[in-house]
């Protein structure tokens, strides 16, 4: 793609979300997310393949259907109480259309078919960029209307998202549509506490995506796509790979690594909220996602040469590994001797 086409969407990106989590107005908030949509759909698309073209126009239906959903939701609480400002969300009806268009724009089951060929259909780096920076905008809007949304409708969405985003990445073999599961199944993490802490969401989505950077840069560094490619990639890069599994082990949410800290303080948190049932049956889901994360891992540095893949094993690579890749693993692995800091800013 042309440098300045890709910079003008770039910067577009990063307008859209920052219009999105300034705003006040609903208005504007529908503007910045409209915004997003149409500069992520070149980015899909650049590969100019029918998979990218098919994952852009998913894409687009999609979020123009959630976009539309933002502003009738709006519009009804507008005309019931008079009130444009985001967190004067009061009407129900408008509530629960809101959680409906968030829950498509994110991805959250029953609205998440569109993710994983979405993810599937794009490059490495645009799926970076729809994992994490593309649900900032949404997670934004979720955390400043929380206080009206109901509990019970968040606590359904998010178990069947941890559900249904740990079962159906078991049997998956291309790595993308692996880490849309995860993604989905995270979100159940971050839906479910979202009424009774919603700054305990912004952190679980912060770590998410600093664990989820780090996986996507090293595979884009290692370039595998599918499983068959990971188990020949250990002889590329060693130390790489090594990283790649602890940070596999981490977005597991294993003990001590730093995705243990959001699941953690979730489960505390609900433990406090007398929701100790649903608590029990989100932490036994996650189990279902710790299997594919496992196999990754296994098949990322366990399966060495000699093995009888029918894949012809890769050179390996003298360049130097780079700096983001670097800092971003060491934050993926090490942060929960921090905890307490963390606390203390959250």
């Amino acid at each position: 793609m042309n440098p300045q086409a890709n910079l003008i969407f770039i910067t577009s990106l990063l307008l859209g979300t920052t219009i999105t989590i300034s705003s006040n107005h609903w208005i504007m908030a529908w503007t910045g997310l409209e915004i997003n949509t149409l500069a992520i759909l070149p980015l899909i698309s650049k590969s100019h393949h029918p998979r990218a073209i098919e994952a852009a126009t998913k894409y687009f239906l999609t979020q123009a259907a959630a976009s539309a959903l933002v502003l009738f939701s709006s519009m009804t609480n507008a005309w019931h109480t008079g009130q444009w400002d985001i967190t004067q969300l009061t009407h129900p009806t408008s509530c629960l259309i809101l959680t409906s268009a968030i829950a498509m724009k994110l991805g959250l089951v029953p609205f998440h078919f569109w993710f994983p060929e979405v993810l599937q259909g794009s490059p490495l780096t645009t799926g970076l960029i729809l994992s994490t920076a593309m649900k900032l905008p949404p997670m934004t809007l979720l955390y400043m209307t929380s206080s009206s949304l109901n509990p019970t409708l968040l606590t359904i969405l998010a178990i069947l998202s941890a559900a249904l985003g740990g079962w159906m990445g078991l049997n998956q073999t291309q790595i993308r549509k692996i880490l849309a599961f995860s993604s989905i199944s995270h979100l159940g993490w971050m839906a479910i506490i979202l009424v009774y802490n919603p700054k305990l969401t912004l952190l679980n989505f912060y770590l998410y995506a600093v664990m989820t950077t780090a996986v996507f840069l090293t595979l884009n560094t290692t370039k595998v796509l599918k499983l068959s490619t990971l188990l020949t990639a250990w002889t590329k890069a060693p130390s790489l790979n090594t990283m790649l599994l602890l940070t596999l082990l981490s977005l597991a949410g294993l003990p001590p690594l730093t995705g243990f800290l959001p699941k953690w303080l979730i489960i505390q948190e609900l433990t406090k909220q007398d929701m100790a049932p649903a608590a029990t049956l989100i932490s036994l889901l996650s189990l279902l996602s710790l299997f594919f994360y496992l196999r990754l891992a296994y098949c990322t540095t366990i399966t060495l040469p000699p093995h009888t893949t029918n894949h012809m094993k890769q050179w390996r690579t003298n360049k130097p590994t780079s700096t983001a890749i670097a800092i971003l693993t060491t934050v993926s692995v090490m942060l929960l001797p921090a905890s307490p800091m963390i606390l203390t800013i959250v």
